[in-house]
C-alpha cells in the first residue's frame, strides 16, 4: 500500500503524500488546509489489499466527495516494470494521452482525472517529450475492464504504476 501511494506521489507532479494512519476525514481536511491543498486523494485498504481511490475537494466545511470512486481490482508497482524507471524518480510533467476510439467510460474517466489533477489531455499522437515526462493512458482490456497505465515519453515504455479497475462509481452520496 505504501509503495503504491509513493509511486502515485512520484508520478503526479506537485503532490504531497501523507500517511493517514488513524487520522479521521476531518483530520485529513485540517491537514490539507494546513498545506494549502485544494484537493485530496485517499487510497483505502480493503481486506488487506488495495481497495479504492477516493477524491475530495477541500473547503472550510471539510471534505466534499468528487466522482468517481475507483474500486481497485489489482495494482502493478513501478518496481514490477523492471528497469524502466529510476528508483524514486519524480515526474515533473504529466498529460493524459487520449485515444480517439475509446469507450464512453474511458473518456469520462480521462476527463475526470484531467480535471481533478489539473493536467492537460492531448491526443496520443501529439504527446512529445517537450510537453511531458510521462503520459497517463486509460485503456480497456479484452474483458472490457478499465486500466490506468503510465508510460515514459518519448518511447511510451510502461513505467508504472498500473491500476486495474474493478468498478467506477459516479453517483456519490455525501
Amino acid at each position: 500500500m505504501r509503495s503504491f501511494c509513493r509511486d502515485l506521489s512520484h508520478t503526479f507532479p506537485n503532490t504531497v503524500r501523507i500517511n493517514r494512519g488513524k487520522l479521521s476525514l476531518e483530520g485529513v481536511a485540517e491537514k490539507a488546509l494546513e498545506l494549502d491543498a485544494e484537493k485530496v486523494m485517499i487510497v483505502e485498504r480493503w481486506k488487506l489489499g488495495m481497495g479504492k481511490i477516493r477524491f475530495f475537494g477541500i473547503s472550510e466545511k471539510g471534505l466534499g466527495n468528487v466522482p468517481p470512486l475507483i474500486h481497485i481490482a489489482s495494482v502493478k508497482l513501478r518496481r514490477d516494470f523492471g528497469g524502466n524507471m529510476k528508483k524514486r524518480r519524480r515526474m515533473k510533467s504529466l498529460v493524459v494521452a487520449s485515444s480517439r476510439k475509446v469507450p464512453l467510460k474511458v473518456k469520462r474517466l480521462e476527463n475526470a482525472l484531467s480535471g481533478f489533477f489539473s493536467i492537460p489531455t492531448l491526443p496520443f499522437n501529439e504527446v512529445t517529450s517537450e510537453k511531458c515526462d510521462i503520459a497517463m493512458q486509460i485503456l480497456t482490456d479484452q474483458s472490457n475492464n478499465v486500466i490506468i497505465t503510465f508510460k515514459l515519453v518519448p518511447g511510451f515504455v510502461e513505467a508504472g504504476p498500473q491500476i486495474r479497475i474493478s468498478r467506477l462509481v459516479w453517483k456519490l452520496i455525501g
